[in-house]
């Protein structure tokens, strides 16, 4: 008899465990028996929850783009002026819960199973239409008419920082990729970079 109120609970140790394991191994090399393990579950729970192993990533993609919209919402929020919006979303892709080792390298597998799986790459869409839409809106006021291509190249230049400082040797550096996407933003606005 399943116990009453566990399935929110289990679900969510499951989506932790599939990001830890994916962010020790640095690959989707894992298998649902691991990814069990360490939520302390069997395998056969796992599968009852979730399914297949890439139907369980997924859930926890869907999970850390969750959490990457609460913490841009939570930081446009606190924003006023569309500068101050645009520096708000660059500084919430790089923030704690985005930005560490075993987001980066969830994150670095997601682009790579986008291209192999239809539920993956809409995800990826959604994902790039949000802030293409974020960018965008910010944009406009400052920039114009220029504001799709900027918007374009702002949002190629997070995901690429995010990509090279997630490859790098060590623990990423936050500071970096923000001073970065900022400083290139303020060339797009014509701003003095920082």
């Amino acid at each position: 008899m399943p116990k009453l109120g566990m399935e929110p609970i289990r679900r969510a140790a499951l989506l932790k465990a599939t990001i830890d394991a994916i962010g020790d191994h640095g690959s989707l090399e894992v298998t649902v028996a691991q990814i069990a393990r360490r939520a302390g579950m069997s395998p056969a729970l796992a599968h009852h929850y979730f399914g297949s192993k890439d139907d369980m990533f997924l859930a926890a993609m869907r999970h850390v783009l969750t959490l990457y919209g609460a913490e841009v919402r939570m930081a446009l929020a606190g924003a006023e002026g569309p500068r101050a919006r645009l520096e708000a979303i660059v500084r919430a892709g790089f923030g704690p819960s985005n930005f560490r080792p075993e987001a980066v390298s969830a994150w670095l597998n997601f682009w790579t199973m986008a291209r192999q799986s239809p539920g993956a790459a809409r995800l990826l869409r959604i994902y790039e239409g949000r802030l293409r839409s974020n960018l965008l809106a910010n944009l406009r006021p400052l920039v114009g008419a220029r504001a799709p291509a900027a918007a374009e190249r702002i949002a190629a230049l997070i995901d690429g920082v995010y990509l090279r400082q997630g490859i790098r040797t060590g623990e990423p550096d936050p500071a970096q990729a923000v001073h970065l996407v900022l400083s290139a933003l303020a060339n797009e606005t014509g701003e003095t970079p920082q």
